[in-house]
């Protein structure tokens, strides 16, 4: 054991502070010295990234008289006869481990962090920002852009185009393509924490009845679920963070993403890559439902696991008029339909909700003709893996079974795009987005929801990691009634946007301010946790 005894010399790190400066003393080309006395220590920074690192610095015990600190400050050296004597014992430990484990951060900066009140008008300053005029025409035009020519999944290659455009505009760095046509951009230090803002980019197939001057012009396909405004609320939330670049000690990643209707595309863009390194994901979508500058939202399972079936039912055809000489292929999928709602009403717990729905019969083209065959096909909806799985087992044996009583074949086929998952939002970051949205909308804008039996492929970024999806209000009584999704006469309110995109900017903003804070603190605990450690082992 090394002899700390006063008088002696040993290595040590520290920085060493007198009324706030530190008081350097001559300089060494050892990069470990320290002289120890009674009275003081004369302490060199052992870490490069430290200030004053390799000078040495003099540690003064807190009771020392300032006629002795003079005495001190002016002198090349230092001797026991320049400071009271004291008992060493006493205080080096208490010296040694809070200046050696001092961060770099808290030796540059005149505070730890941002006081609450400040965080709180991080969202109200984001808004403010987002409804000035040129943000809003900004987004609003990218929207319109974007609604003339709807792409349908996988093949967003001019919306991508544009997206990427925009980005380069910004001077932000991304990444292309993923999933075919997405994009993943970044802003901030490219160092953690990292947290991801999505938008989805497909449009859907039908033909527009909105007659206004920015109607599709392409036959056939719609944006009528709102994915346009979705792309140009990101855009516009990378412009406002772009404002506030000495706010991010981290990274938000932009996640710009194809296909969600029905195509999966977010599982093929986690496949790509575009959660690496990334903490936690924040994603929203416009409703009809909840009125202008509220937000609905809800902890826990928020959207339904989802799945599709196709059945053909084949037997014999023939004139509608002999049915005993055929085998009637609709008389079984009709008995086949009214089987599988049994699954609900006689199986399924009633406090669990699940759907089994057919939306599709296609069978025969005359009235007096038995076809050959009727196909069906539907989807069915379940609150979690497990319980979508069990009646996707329970759909195949109905059909299977059911049509086998009618003297008929039946192949069932479940659709090879890949089954949603719930999407459930997590505990933790809901607390955070109440925060938030309080602090930019107030509470009374805050609404609940119950779950809905519709699916998001937003769910795949919650099987990964952390994720939060939530509903961004858009109905206004002053535009009469507005159409909800999937609809050809879908309206979407442009003075949603600025909402959305304000929201997206405060979520990633404070969630980065607020977890480097408590990454700094953990990171300092575990140094204090090792010094004490050491120095107990060397004592």
């Amino acid at each position: 054991m090394e002899d700390l005894s006063p008088g002696t010399s040993t290595r040590v790190s520290c920085s060493a502070f007198v009324d706030s400066s530190p008081i350097s003393m001559d300089s060494s080309p050892r990069a470990k010295d320290l002289d120890m006395s009674k009275e003081a220590l004369i302490l060199t920074s052992m870490d490069p990234r430290a200030p004053f690192a390799g000078k040495k610095h003099l540690c003064i015990h807190p009771l020392t008289k300032r006629s002795q600190l003079s005495q001190i400050s002016t002198s090349n050296s230092i001797t026991p006869s320049s400071l009271n004597s004291m008992d060493f014992s006493k205080w080096v430990l208490l010296l040694l481990i809070p200046c050696l484990f001092i961060p770099r951060s808290c030796l540059c900066s005149s505070r730890l962090g941002l006081t609450p009140e400040e965080l709180a008008r991080i969202p109200v300053e984001f808004l403010n920002l987002a409804q000035k005029p040129e943000i809003v025409d900004y987004m609003v035009g990218i929207r319109r852009r974007i609604h003339e020519y709807p792409e349908l999944g996988f093949e967003e290659f001019e919306t991508s185009k544009l997206v990427r455009s925009e980005l380069d505009r910004m001077g932000i760095q991304y990444k292309h393509p993923l999933a075919v046509t997405g994009v993943v951009g970044y802003i901030g230090t490219g160092k953690p924490p990292f947290v991801a803002i999505r938008a989805d980019m497909d449009a859907l197939e039908m033909e527009e009845s909105v007659e206004w001057e920015h109607k599709s012009k392409v036959p056939g396909k719609m944006h009528a679920c709102g994915h346009d405004g979705h792309v140009a609320m990101l855009l516009g939330a990378a412009k406002l963070l772009q404002g506030r670049l000495d706010e991010l000690q981290g990274t938000v990643v932009l996640v710009f993403q194809p296909a969600e209707e029905g195509g999966g595309g977010a599982k093929k863009m986690i496949d790509d890559g575009a959660l690496e390194n990334v903490d936690a994901i924040f994603g929203l979508h416009l409703s009809v439902k909840f009125p202008i500058g509220a937000v609905a939202t809800r902890p826990g399972p928020i959207l339904a696991a989802c799945g599709f079936f196709e059945a053909v039912i084949s037997g014999k055809g023939g004139h509608a008029a002999i049915p005993q000489h055929t085998i009637d292929p609709v008389v079984a999928a009709s008995n086949v339909i009214i089987s599988l709602q049994h699954l609900i009403s006689r199986e399924a717990d009633p406090l669990d909700s699940q759907v089994v729905t057919v939306a599709k019969i296609e069978g025969g083209g005359a009235f007096n003709v038995i076809p050959d065959s009727v196909t069906i096909g539907g989807t069915f909806r379940v609150f979690s893996m497990d319980g979508l799985i069990q009646l996707k087992q329970r759909i195949e044996e109905v059909i299977m079974r059911q049509a086998s009583v009618q003297r008929c074949n039946a192949t069932v086929s479940f659709s090879v795009k890949p089954f949603y998952p719930p999407t459930a939002n997590h505990k933790a970051l809901h607390e955070h987005f109440k925060n938030v949205a309080r602090d930019m909308l107030g509470p009374d804008n805050i609404l609940g929801m119950e779950p809905l039996m519709g699916s998001e492929d937003f769910s795949f970024y919650t099987e990964v990691i952390p994720g939060y999806f939530y509903y961004v209000g858009m109905k206004d009584e002053s535009l009469g009634k507005m159409e909800a999704g999937h609809s050809p006469h879908y309206r979407l309110n442009e003075d949603a946007l600025s909402y959305g995109a304000a929201l997206h900017a405060a979520l990633a903003t404070r969630y980065i301010l607020e977890n480097q804070q408590k990454s700094d603190i953990l990171e300092n605990q575990q140094k204090s946790d090792a010094a004490k450690e050491s120095s107990h082992d060397e004592l």
